[in-house]
């Protein structure tokens, strides 16, 4: 039975990196998946939503061995 994982990119990383480091830990991406991140905003008194930036979490598989 493989074990699964999900490895979220941090802010002060690269994709490189975060995929480093779940090789490191002994795992192998098998899904990308992004999802927006938005903030809350006041405009003539209506609420807006604005995006402020992507998060990235890769599912991951661990390496037989």
């Amino acid at each position: 039975m493989s074990k699964k994982k999900r490895f979220e990119v941090q802010i002060n990383e690269t994709i490189n990196d975060c995929l480093e480091r779940m090789k490191k830990e002994g795992y192998t991406p098998i899904k990308r998946m992004e999802k927006p991140v938005f903030k809350e905003i006041k405009v003539n008194g209506q609420m807006s939503y604005e995006p402020v930036s992507q998060q990235i979490i890769f599912e991951a598989i661990q390496l037989e061995g």
